[in-house]
Formats: C-alpha cells, sequence, structure tokens
C-alpha cells in the first residue's frame, strides 16, 4: 500500500493509515502511517471521526484506535472542546463504554480510561457527583450471575480500576492532583460500600471478585484510610482459603497494609496483627506440603505489616505480645525449610524486615529501647543461628544437580545473608562473634559429634561477613579463630573458598598480629596452585601482601616462589595474574632497599626475556596476546610498587634526610627493558591493544615512581610521540597529562614535554580538520591535557609553540558532541582557559573575538541539545566567564539571545530578559548559577512546573 499523503483526516484516511500501520511489510511505510496517525489524533477532526471508528461494524484494531484517539483529545487537548458540549461528550463516553461491556476487552479499557481522563477534568467543580452517577448508571439491577449483568458490573469496574491509575499516569499540577486525591477519596465510601457486597455475595463470579479486588488496590493508591477500609480487608483476608483468589488477595491485602498512611490508625493496625497471625496453620500446611506458592503469598503479608509499621506497633507497648508474635511468625518465614531457592524462595522476602526491626528498637526513647532489647537481643541471637542455617550448602550430590541459575541466585542470596549479619553485629557486638568461636571449635574439637564440612563453611562465612566491614581489632576470639583454621581440612571447593576469603577479611587484623602470620601464611600458599580456588586465594594474598607487607620479610621467599611458579605454569586467568602482581609489588616495595632490586629482576626477568621472544617473531594475532597479558603484569606489578610510601614510614620511626631515590629498581628495569619497549612499539605501532597497554606501563609507573621517573622522561616524550603520530589514541594523551602534573613546574624537565604537546596538539588539530566525529574518547583526552596545561603551566601558552587560540576552536566543536564524558572535559577546559584571560593575552584575544560564538555554542547546549544531566558543567563555564569578563558577558549574552526562537522556541523575550540579569548579577555564589541554568535549561526544554522538573 502506498504511503497516506491525505489533506483531510477522514475516516477513510484514518483506515488506511492503520491499514498500513498493521499490514503493510515495509518498515518504512510502517513509520509513515504512524507519523500520520500521530498528528490525525491531535488535529480537531479527531473529535469527529474516533466516534466514526467505535462503530460496531469496525473491528477491534480500528475500534481500539478510536477509544485511544478519545483519549488522546481528553487527556492532551481539552481546551478544544467547544463550550456547551461536555454533557454530550459525557453521554456518549457511557454509552459507548456500556456498549463494548459486552464486546472487545482492550477497547473497553481505553474508553474506561478516557472516561477517566474526563472525570478528572471536571472533578469536582464542573461534576462534583462524578463517582455516585457512574456507579447509577452502571447498576442496573442486573444479577451479577446473568451475562448482562456480570458484563456491565465488570465495566464498572474496571472504569472504577483505572480512575485512580489515570491520575497517577497524568501530567498534573502537583496542587490538582492533591485536590482531585480527596475529591475522590469522599467517594470512597460509596465505593467501598460496593466492592463488599459483591465479594460478599457467594454466588458472585470469579472474575468479578478478581475485578474488585484490582479496583481496591486502585483505590488504596488515594492514601484512603485504614479505618474506611477494615471490613473490605477482613473479607480480603477470607478470600485467602479459596485457591483460586488467593494471588489476587495477597497482592490486595499487601497494598492496603503498605500504605504508609495507615500509621495514623494505630488501632486499626492493631486489628490486622491478629488476622494476620490467624494465617500460620495455613502457613505451616503450605510448607509441610511444599506448597511455595502459598508460603510465598502469607509470608508477603506478614514481612508487609512489620516492615511498614514497625514503629508504630513497637510504640504500641501495651500491645508488645501481639507485635512479638507477628516477629516469630517473621522468623519462622526466615527460617522455612530447604534451600533457597530450590526448595523456598520465602526467606529472602524476610531480609530486610530485620534491618528494620533494629533500626526502629534502637531509635527509641531510653525506657522503651531497654525493654525491647531484653525482648528482641535473644530474638536477634536467634536470627544468627537461622541464617546461618540458611547460608548453608546443600550436600555435594544435592547441590551437582541444582542449575547455573539456581546457584547463582543462591550466591547472590548468600550476599545478603551476609549485609544481614554485619548489620546484626552492631547490635549484638563481640558476644556474637564469641558465639560464633564458641560454636566452630565445639565442631572442630568435639570427636563425639561428626560435623559436616557446610556447618563449619557456614560459621566461617559468619566470621567472614563481619571482618570484611567491621573492625575486629578489639575481638579476644581471632587469635583463637586464626589458630583454628588449620585445624580445617578443606576437602571440599566451597569450605576452601570461605576459608580464604576469612583470611582475607582478617587483613587488617593480621598487620596488627604479624606473629599469627605463619599460622595462616601455609593456608593460602598452598592454595595458590589450585586453579579452582584462583580468585578466593589470590584476593586473600593481595590483601594480605597490601596490609602485612612490611612484617612479610620472613615469608618473602617463600611467597616469591610460589608465586613466580603459578605464573610460570599459567596456573591462573589473566586477571587473577595481574592480582599477583599487584601483591608483589606490595611486597617488594617494603623490603629493605639493598634487596629490593635483586628479588625485582629475578620476578620479572622470565617474562621480560618472553616478551624478547615475542618482539623478535612476525606480529600476529596469536602473539598480541600474550605481548598485552605481560605489559599487564609489568604494569600492574609497577602500580603498587610504591617507595615513597616505604620512605614516609621510615622517615616516622625514625627522622633523618633522606637521600633522593636516584636509583629507584622500577627506574633501574624500564630503562633496562626501555629498547625491548620500544621495538614492541615499532612493531605493534597500529594495534591499539598494545600501545595501551605500553601507555599503561609508564603511566602506573609515573602515579608511583613521581619524580623518581625523571631519568625516563625524555626517552618517553620521544616514544608517545611517535605513537600518537602513528595512531593518536586517548591512552597516549592521558599520559602526556600525568607528565604534566607531574614534572609541569621543574623547567630542566620540561623542555621534551613542551616539544611533546606541541607535536600532540598540532596532530590533533589535524583530526579536528579531518573529521573528529569518530574519535570522542581522544577529543576527551585532548580537553583533559590542555586544562592540566592550564592549571599547572599556564605560563606555556605565553610563547608561540602552543596555539590556545585552536585549542579554543576545537572546543567549540567539541561541545557538538553527543557523548557525556567529552562535553564535561569540555567544560573543564573552558573554565579553566577563562580563569586565565588576564594573563595570557592569546585567551583575551580569542574571548574578544569569539566569546560570543562561545556563549552561543553554551546556550544552544544547555537549551536543549546536551544532555540534561550537564546542565551544572555548563554552568561552570558560564560563572567562570561572569567572574572573570563581566563586561564582555554583557554584550555577548544580550546579543546572542537576540534572534526569536533561540536557543529555544519555547522561550519569550521576558525570559531571556530575566536569565540574562540573573547571570549578569551572579558572580558570588556557583550554587546560585547552578540553579539559575537550570531553571533556564528547564523552560528551553518546555519542561518548566512538570514532574519532570521536580526530580531534575
Amino acid at each position: 500500500m502506498e504511503a497516506v499523503h491525505a489533506d483531510e483526516f477522514t475516516v477513510e484516511a484514518v483506515e488506511r493509515a492503520l491499514q498500513q500501520l498493521y499490514y503493510d511489510p515495509d518498515m518504512e511505510q510502517k513509520n509513515v502511517a504512524q507519523k500520520w496517525l500521530t498528528q490525525a489524533q491531535a488535529s480537531p477532526q479527531a473529535w469527529h471521526f474516533c466516534w466514526a471508528l467505535l462503530r460496531p461494524e469496525k473491528v477491534p484494531e480500528i475500534q481500539f484506535f478510536g477509544a485511544s484517539t478519545l483519549h488522546a483529545k481528553i487527556s492532551r487537548h481539552w481546551s478544544e472542546l467547544p463550550p456547551g458540549q461536555l454533557d454530550s461528550l459525557r453521554s456518549q463516553l457511557i454509552a459507548q463504554v456500556d456498549q463494548f461491556a459486552s464486546g472487545s476487552k482492550m477497547v473497553l479499557t481505553r474508553l474506561c480510561v478516557a472516561l477517566a481522563s474526563l472525570v478528572l477534568h471536571v472533578l469536582p467543580e464542573t461534576w462534583p457527583t462524578a463517582v455516585p452517577d457512574l456507579l447509577c448508571a452502571f447498576q442496573t439491577g442486573e444479577s451479577v450471575t446473568e451475562a448482562g449483568g456480570q458484563s456491565r458490573c465488570l465495566a464498572l469496574l474496571e472504569l472504577l480500576s483505572v480512575l485512580p491509575e489515570e491520575l497517577q499516569s497524568s501530567r498534573i499540577p502537583a496542587s490538582r492532583r492533591s485536590q482531585l486525591r480527596s475529591a475522590l477519596a469522599v467517594d470512597w465510601s460509596s465505593v467501598c460500600s460496593l466492592l463488599q457486597q459483591l465479594l460478599q455475595r457467594p454466588d458472585a463470579p470469579s472474575p468479578v471478585r478478581e475485578r474488585v479486588l484490582r479496583c481496591v488496590s486502585s483505590w488504596h493508591t488515594l492514601d484512603i484510610a485504614l479505618k474506611d477500609s477494615e471490613g473490605l480487608l477482613e473479607s480480603c483476608f477470607a478470600l485467602l482459603k479459596e485457591s483460586e483468589m488467593f494471588d489476587t488477595a495477597v497482592e490486595t491485602i499487601v497494598s492496603i497494609i503498605s500504605q504508609p498512611d495507615c500509621q495514623r490508625f494505630a488501632d486499626s493496625l492493631l486489628k490486622v496483627v491478629p488476622q494476620v497471625l490467624a494465617l500460620q496453620e495455613q502457613l505451616k500446611k503450605a510448607v509441610q506440603d511444599g506448597d511455595m506458592e502459598t508460603s510465598h503469598g502469607i509470608c508477603r503479608i506478614a514481612v508487609a505489616l512489620g516492615e511498614t509499621h514497625c514503629r508504630t506497633l513497637l510504640e504500641q507497648v501495651d500491645h508488645w505480645q501481639g507485635f512479638q508474635a507477628l516477629v516469630s511468625m517473621i522468623m519462622s518465614c526466615t527460617g522455612t525449610p530447604g534451600h533457597y531457592p530450590v526448595d523456598e524462595t520465602s526467606s529472602s522476602l524476610t531480609l530486610t524486615f530485620w534491618y528494620t526491626l533494629q533500626d526502629d528498637v534502637t531509635s527509641l526513647d531510653a525506657e522503651r529501647q531497654t525493654l525491647y532489647l531484653q525482648i528482641y537481643r535473644p530474638v536477634y541471637f536467634q536470627l544468627v543461628d537461622v541464617l546461618l542455617q540458611k547460608a548453608c550448602f546443600p550436600r555435594d550430590e544435592e547441590y551437582a544437580g541444582w542449575s547455573a541459575d539456581d546457584k547463582e541466585q543462591f550466591r547472590t542470596y548468600r550476599v545478603d545473608i551476609s549485609d544481614t549479619l554485619m548489620y546484626v553485629y552492631e547490635l549484638l557486638g563481640p558476644e556474637l562473634l564469641r558465639n560464633l568461636y564458641d560454636k566452630l571449635g565445639s565442631l572442630l574439637t568435639d570427636t563425639t559429634q561428626p560435623s559436616s564440612w557446610q556447618d563449619i563453611e557456614a560459621l566461617l562465612f559468619g566470621f567472614q561477613s563481619i571482618a570484611e566491614t567491621v573492625d575486629v581489632s578489639y575481638s579476644d576470639v581471632i587469635p583463637g579463630l586464626i589458630a583454628l583454621i588449620p585445624l580445617i581440612t578443606a576437602n571440599n571447593l566451597q569450605l576452601a573458598e570461605t576459608i580464604m576469603f576469612t583470611i582475607g577479611s582478617l587483613a587488617e587484623w593480621l598487620a596488627d598480629h604479624s606473629l599469627m602470620l605463619a599460622n595462616v601464611l601455609p593456608v593460602v600458599l598452598h592454595g595458590l596452585s589450585n586453579p579452582d580456588l584462583s580468585v578466593a586465594c589470590v584476593s586473600a594474598l593481595k590483601r594480605i601482601c597490601r596490609e602485612c607487607r612490611h612484617d612479610l620479610h620472613l615469608h618473602t621467599t617463600d611467597i616469591m616462589a610460589v608465586s613466580q611458579a603459578v605464573l610460570v605454569k599459567d596456573i591462573h586467568k589473566s586477571p587473577q595474574c595481574m592480582w599477583i602482581m599487584q601483591a608483589l609489588g606490595f611486597l617488594l616495595s617494603a623490603l629493605p632497599r639493598e634487596e629490593i632490586l635483586g628479588k625485582l629482576l629475578s620476578l620479572v626477568t622470565p617474562h621480560i626475556q618472553q616478551l624478547e621472544k615475542l618482539a623478535s617473531e612476525p606480529p600476529s594475532s596469536a602473539n598480541k596476546l600474550p605481548v598485552v597479558h605481560i605489559l599487564g603484569l609489568l604494569s600492574n606489578l609497577f602500580s603498587t610498587f610504591d617507595l615513597n610510601k616505604q620512605s614516609q614510614r621510615l622517615e616516622v620511626m625514625r627522622p633523618v634526610q633522606t637521600q633522593p631515590h636516584n636509583d629507584n629498581p622500577v627506574v633501574v628495569v624500564l630503562q633496562q627493558a626501555f629498547p625491548l619497549i620500544q621495538t614492541i612499539v615499532s612493531k605493534w605501532l597500529n594495534e591499539p591493544d598494545v600501545v595501551e597497554a605500553v601507555c599503561a606501563v609508564f603511566e602506573k609507573s609515573l602515579k608511583t615512581l613521581l619524580h623518581d621517573f625523571a631519568p625516563l622522561v625524555t626517552q618517553l616524550c620521544e616514544l608517545i610521540g611517535q605513537m600518537f603520530g602513528a595512531y593518536p589514541q586517548a591512552s597516549a594523551l592521558d599520559l602526556t597529562r600525568q607528565l604534566v602534573h607531574i614534572f609541569g613546574c621543574e623547567k630542566d624537565l620540561f623542555s621534551p614535554i613542551l616539544a611533546l604537546l606541541e607535536l600532540i596538539t598540532n596532530i590533533t588539530m589535524s583530526i579536528f580538520h579531518l573529521g573528529s566525529r569518530d574519535h570522542p574518547d581522544v577529543v576527551e583526552s585532548f580537553m583533559q591535557l590542555h586544562a592540566q596545561v592550564l592549571r599547572r603551566k599556564a605560563d606555556l601558552y605565553l610563547s608561540d609553540r602552543l596555539d590556545i587560540k585552536a585549542v579554543f576552536y576545537c572546543g567549540i566543536l567539541s561541545f557538538k558532541f553527543p557523548e557525556t564524558p567529552t562535553l564535561k572535559a569540555t567544560c573543564l577546559l573552558f573554565t579553566e582557559l577563562i580563569s586565565h584571560c588576564e594573563e595570557i593575552p592569546a585567551v583575551r584575544e580569542v574571548l574578544q573575538e569569539d566569546g560570543k560564538l562561545l556563549l552561543q555554542t553554551l546556550l544552544e547546549a544547555i537549551g536543549g541539545q546536551s544532555p540534561r544531566s550537564l546542565t551544572e558543567h555548563f554552568a561552570e563555564v558560564l560563572f567562570s566567564v561572569s567572574r572573570n569578563c563581566p563586561n564582555m558577558l554583557s554584550v555577548w549574552l544580550r546579543e546572542a539571545l537576540l534572534p526569536p526562537g533561540f536557543p529555544s522556541s519555547h522561550l519569550t523575550t521576558e525570559h531571556k530578559d530575566h536569565f540574562c540579569q540573573q547571570i549578569l548579577r551572579e558572580q558570588v555564589s556557583k550554587r546560585r548559577m547552578k540553579d539559575i541554568v537550570k531553571e533556564f535549561a528547564l523552560l528551553s526544554r518546555g519542561l518548566q512546573g512538570t514532574e519532570c522538573a521536580a526530580n531534575y
């Protein structure tokens, strides 16, 4: 079918377009039809053709478009409705809903939404009795058991359900929304009465009762008072006995009791507690029968009541026993027998309740807090036992049969349990660790009671969960725990992993108790040769080397030997190999100075030799990966090899004058390896991954060596120039930025850096000339580099070697990029650049010549060209202009905003004038400037006063 080009939006044209939209196989033609139909819906003719599309003889797809058009006109084009047409529109709509009560359900729903939208326009001023009138219109006295009566009843319930939903989804100002909520809430008593009657009718069909429950949930989003729904809530609880109504009844009950406003009605809440407790027998039977859906639903109800209204129920001190019974019920849900998620799905729902209860108990006044702590401290000790039981792995053969998805859900579940245990520790304190230690000691030393690896693992998991984030340095049981670890026979992968993670979590404690390292380090080193323990074991080693590096001198030989062996044998995957090198960087940098170089060379020499072998081969995809891997090993080693920290420590211990580090071992290694790296670069010059890996070696070294890197600066500048000239990459720019940051103020070393800056700037300019759109990362790093130069060495721009004007125009072009990081970097550049307009003549000149262009570009970005999330960054640039060039800003701003419709058609002349006045006045508060620009951005996008603006 050909594209629709009708000048008139007639019924026939609309039907042809719908035919094309639904059935034309050509996507382009579908899009043409979609666009035309959108225009048709917005046209004044839509008020007329929508009724013709709803005729009974039309197919449901056409009728649906007619109903949708009606809703669109009422919700978005209400002002087009001619005076005096409201009654006619209302009557026609009610008649159509009545007609479609027995017709297409999707059309009926859209008509109900349209009628709901009409009600929201005229309630309460024009049609204050809207809800009672609609109740009368659709209640004809027919029995709901008869076909006609049931259809009409379902139509009424659909209308009642969508009314609050339409209020929630419509774009309505907050004050008007509040007025409508109050107006609808007034009619709840009559709606509630109808719903109660329908629920209590023994002959009411299931579809009717299902729709009643949905309607109840919908209306309770209006903050209906709980006291006004007590009878209805009782009826919902009664429906929990009926399997076909169970799921919907659960949703409805949860929606009612989850309303925070219920807290105002403590008496009504107290009536709900026994109704929930009465479900315990049904819950018990569901658990026994393995009925996961029923136990899950009842658990949801108990948790919704306890979690939402915990504070209110705690404050009813005279009724503490009822709430304690509810807590016990939730505890039974937490301890539901079986393994999550295979045997049960309820226990995970309860975890946040325990956070809430703890927070609410500990925030009560002193008297009530004392009372409740006596009651609930034992409950929380019980909770720990329950959680550790739930965290237990199943039997090996059972776990082997689990799907990968089940195992992942169980892993996530254990993480949630771990977080809960950590939080509970704040309540129970060191006594909790003592409790866990006693149980673990009993399991490991009591030969009369055989223990499973799962029980041991669960207790270690509890220790690890707490030690991971809580300071356990004052606990008296940690030495005992460290002594127990070597007694554990780790003949299971999960147990061995947890042992490693537990040791890693105690690394900070071990740093203060270095004598205990001999107990656990052999365990870690033994596990290092097991690839199945890779992540846990390497992580533990890294944490120990980081935290205990100054106490590992006696263990260095063992750690080095085992680590080098596993690296040579390729036991671990690449990420874990990188962690090992980081661990060795921590270790070696803490050794006595005279020992470092020898051990460092023994570590890197095998890898350097392998790199030499690869460099002698022709480049190929097969040897690229090992080249990148070895360079990655070196960069990770150097990233943690920080002799400056060692020097700081020595100065604290023995405050004497230290000599400059002219013989830094890393510098020695890099100097020896430099010719090899140059060979690698020359062979892989056009391979981004290799170039990036080479840059990473020097960038990581720079960050730790700082000024000790000086002997390598000249060589490195030449290498960067070679790499960037052949294949411009962001990594080379970032490395140059590091050089500027560290050596920006050192005259003797800055000559090669200046030459490199000049070369890089010229090459990047050519990229802009040829088209920089495909290189947003290079543009971003270029902007950051020049911002750093301006910050550290702005006087470079006083010479002719660096063209700041060219950088300015590159920045203007960068504002057109859609990538957020690139735009942030561009804003940073201009903020710095403008702040130097007084001391750098070239900056002053370019601003005088094209400051207006900068303002126009900036206003375009603020007005809608760029993401709203960047508004604050644009405001920073404007603030810099306002502070440093106030006189020029006044001229630029007014001239830039003069053209009509710029930067947005939503802006009036008054808007622009007001914005100018605010901007020109603001030279003190950056926060105020950001608010001004944010308001202007919203006005430009037509979002001022909308919900979108409220969330901005």
